[in-house]
């Protein structure tokens, strides 16, 4: 399986993970977050399936992934639902944390190792993508082991870094 390939179904996966989550939440601001991951993961197979055919111009789409998650944190906040998670729960984002971190990895690592300018570039932006997420999926799992504490700071630096 070529690298490409490999990438797909690697997005495929990442995709179908974030629709399994969403199931198993009852979390309406939580399932608008993970459906907004499992859509980007999408366009990221769209961007590796242009690379693979080669298409002269492959096009990553530009996504305001902090603003949008920050929007949706803040009407977390605002409506006052319970945040109450299980152990279980924890330990799936924690899990798609780290299938984000590996994604990032296999980016970056690939990007090295082709000889295009334009995949290269567009390889390292998908790392950049996943490390994004990744940070994401951090900041989730900090926010529903402490809601309180996490939601309170409302000048939200942790996420502005990136």
């Amino acid at each position: 399986m070529d690298i490409y390939q490999f990438a797909m179904q690697m997005e495929r996966d990442g995709e179908k993970y974030y629709r399994e989550l969403i199931e198993k939440t009852n979390h309406e601001g939580l399932k608008r977050i993970l459906t907004f991951l499992a859509n980007e993961e999408v366009k990221h197979y769209k961007v590796v399936e242009q690379l693979s055919k080669k298409e002269e111009n492959p096009i990553m789409p530009e996504e305001k992934l902090f603003e949008n998650v920050k929007n949706i944190f803040v009407k977390i906040k605002d409506t006052d639902q319970d945040i109450n998670f299980n152990a279980s729960e924890v330990d799936l984002y924690r899990k798609a944390q780290e299938i984000e971190k590996e994604s990032r990895q296999f980016y970056l690592e690939k990007a090295n190792e082709v000889e295009g300018e334009t995949q290269k570039r567009l390889l390292l932006k998908l790392g950049e993508e996943e490390q994004k997420h990744e940070f994401l999926m951090e900041n989730l799992v900090e926010f529903i082991t402490r809601p309180e504490t996490w939601i309170e700071n409302a000048e939200w630096r942790h996420l502005d870094e990136y």
